[in-house]
């Protein structure tokens, strides 16, 4: 008898087992089918924010910024060494950048970047952002973002860090990173699904000293 149910509970564990790989595996190919294949020609907000992670997300956000797109950027999770004026000639920020980025140096990942953005925004009564970051990034980012942000318009700008064209399958490196982001992104669904971002989280990300204001150039230029 004690054979027979531990044959029954071996079955039904193995059975299981396989759907939910079957789940899983069926859901990543979704994922990566989904993921952001262009960059869209044109894209409108009331500012921009690019969150940290690559050189790309940065340069493109500056550009996109420095042609007019949005009345501020913020660049949230920088590292807390960086300076604007440093950071300036990475990107070749230009006149609107010396005028209107802001650093945010408080968030250490995307639930943070969300919430230091949901911060800045609601200081500056903004109701649409243009959100510049990797394509493999985007999903969570926007999962997050829209948590924190609930009736703000986000407007994706991917940057194609893991182009579609790539046969990643036969990168383990691009395999890995997909991978690695899929699972977070399903992390990422639970938990804004069961906390989201609070009210009392964004005040305390305001208050903090850390998210600090473009410095104004000595000529206090104007964006153009």
């Amino acid at each position: 008898m004690e054979a027979s149910r531990r044959s029954i509970f071996d079955r039904v564990f193995w059975r299981a087992a396989l759907v939910f790989l079957a789940a899983y595996l069926i859901g990543f190919a979704v994922f990566v089918g989904d993921l952001p294949r262009s960059v869209p020609s044109a894209v409108r907000g009331d500012a921009v924010v690019a969150l940290t992670g690559g050189e790309d997300r940065l340069a493109a956000a500056v550009a996109l910024f420095e042609r007019g797109v949005g009345k501020r950027l913020l660049i949230t999770g920088v590292h807390p060494f960086m300076t604007k004026d440093l950071l300036r000639t990475v990107v070749h920020g230009g006149r609107r950048f010396d005028c209107c980025a802001d650093l945010g140096f408080s968030a250490t990942n995307t639930h943070g970047n969300a919430a230091e953005t949901a911060a800045w925004a609601r200081g500056h009564g903004y109701t649409s952002l243009v959100v510049v970051t990797a394509n493999y990034h985007m999903p969570r980012s926007l999962t997050e973002f829209a948590a924190a942000m609930p009736g703000m318009k986000l407007v994706p700008y991917p940057v194609l860090e893991i182009p579609a064209a790539r046969e990643w399958w036969f990168e383990p490196g691009a395999l890995r990173t997909l991978q690695y982001e899929y699972a977070k992104y399903l992390g990422s669904l639970a938990l804004t699904t069961a906390f989201p971002v609070s009210a009392r989280r964004e005040s305390q990300v305001s208050r903090d000293p850390a998210l600090r204001n473009a410095v104004r150039s000595p000529a206090d230029v104007s964006p153009p």
